[in-house]
C-alpha cells in the first residue's frame, strides 16, 4: 500500500510540475508587452519608455526564459506565490481574502447539488423507465446542457428583476449568495443525477443480489452492503471531478453576479498583465485538480480492494 501512495504521489508531482511549467511558458509567450501593461494599471498615462524598461526589470521580463522560471518556481516550491507586479504587494494574502469569498459559494453550490441528485436519482431508479424516471433525466439532461452564465442571467432575470426576492450583485449580506450557489448547484445536480442513476440501476442488475434475496437479506441491508458500494465508484469519480472543477465554475459565476473572489481577482489581474496572480491561480487550480484526483484513487482503493491488487 505504501508503494502505491508513492507511485500516486509521484504521479501527481510530474502532473504538477508540467503545469506550472506550461503555465509560466504560456504567460511568458503570450502576445503584447507585458511591461506596458503593467506599466499603464501602475502609473496610467504617465508612462514613458523609461518608465516601461524600469518595469520590466522590476518584473524580471528582461532576462531569459529559463532564469525567470526558475526565479519564479524556487520559492514556489516553499510556498511563496510572489508579488504582484502591479501592486507590489504579495500574492497569498490577496489570494487568500478572494478564496474567502470564492470557496463558501463553491461548497453552498455542492451542497444543493446533492440535495437535489440523491433524492432525485434514487426516486427515478425505484421504477425504471416509469415517468419519475423519465422526468428525472429530462431535468438532468436540461440542467447540463444550459450554460453556466446563461442560467445565472436567467435566475438574476427571474428572482431580482422581476420578483425582487433576492440580491443580484456583491456579496453583503448571506442572501448575496443564494443566486450563485443555485446557478453552481443545479449544474453540479445535472451531473450527479445521470451517474447516480446509472450507477444504481447498474448495481442493481449485478448477478449475485438474487442469491442474497433467496438467503432472506432484507432489501435495505442489500442496498446499503452491496448496491451502493458498486454505485458508488462512478459517483466518486464524478463527485470528485465536480469538486474540482466548481473552484472554476465559481470563477466564472463570480464576474456575471459581481462577487468579489476568485473571479474577480483573475479578470484584474488578466487585464494589468499581473502575471504573478495568474500564476498563482493557475497553479492553485492545478493543485487542486491533482489533490482530488489523488484522494479520488485511494478512496478507489477502500470501496474495492481488488483495484489495489491489481495495481500491485
Amino acid at each position: 500500500m505504501i508503494r502505491i501512495i508513492g507511485s500516486l504521489v509521484l504521479r501527481a508531482a510530474v502532473v504538477l510540475s508540467g503545469a506550472a511549467m506550461a503555465t509560466f511558458a504560456l504567460l511568458w509567450h503570450a502576445p503584447g508587452d507585458p511591461a506596458l501593461a503593467i506599466a499603464l494599471a501602475r502609473y496610467d498615462a504617465l508612462v514613458t519608455d523609461e518608465v516601461i524598461a524600469i518595469v520590466r526589470a522590476e518584473a524580471g521580463l528582461d532576462v531569459g526564459f529559463w532564469p525567470a522560471f526558475q526565479a519564479w518556481i524556487g520559492p514556489l516550491l516553499m510556498g511563496d506565490f510572489g508579488q504582484s507586479s502591479v501592486t507590489g504587494r504579495d500574492v497569498w494574502p490577496e489570494m487568500l481574502t478572494a478564496l474567502s469569498y470564492t470557496l463558501p459559494l463553491s461548497f453552498a453550490g455542492l451542497l444543493i447539488g446533492l440535495a437535489i441528485a440523491l433524492p432525485l436519482a434514487i426516486i427515478a431508479t425505484r421504477r425504471p423507465r416509469g415517468w419519475l424516471d423519465r422526468f428525472a433525466v429530462a431535468v438532468a439532461s436540461i440542467g447540463a446542457a444550459i450554460p453556466a452564465y446563461w442560467l445565472g442571467l436567467l435566475l438574476i432575470l427571474l428572482f431580482a428583476v422581476h420578483l425582487g426576492w433576492l440580491p443580484a450583485m456583491g456579496a453583503r449580506t448571506s442572501a448575496h449568495i443564494v443566486l450563485p450557489a443555485l446557478t453552481l448547484g443545479l449544474g453540479v445536480a445535472a451531473s450527479l443525477t445521470r451517474i447516480l442513476r446509472s450507477g444504481i440501476l447498474e448495481a442493481r442488475d449485478q448477478p449475485f443480489l438474487p442469491a442474497f434475496t433467496r438467503r432472506g437479506i432484507a432489501a435495505r441491508r442489500i442496498g446499503r452492503d452491496h448496491v451502493a458500494p458498486h454505485a458508488a465508484i462512478p459517483v466518486v469519480t464524478v463527485f470528485g471531478l465536480e469538486l474540482a472543477f466548481l473552484l472554476e465554475g465559481a470563477v466564472m459565476v463570480e464576474v456575471i453576479f459581481a462577487r468579489p473572489g476568485l473571479g474577480s481577482f483573475l479578470v484584474n489581474a488578466i487585464e494589468a498583465r499581473d502575471f504573478p496572480k495568474v500564476q498563482a491561480v493557475v497553479v492553485l487550480a492545478a493543485v487542486l485538480f491533482v489533490t482530488v484526483n489523488l484522494l479520488i484513487d485511494l478512496f478507489y482503493r477502500t470501496l474495492d480492494p481488488r483495484i489495489g491488487e491489481r495495481d500491485a
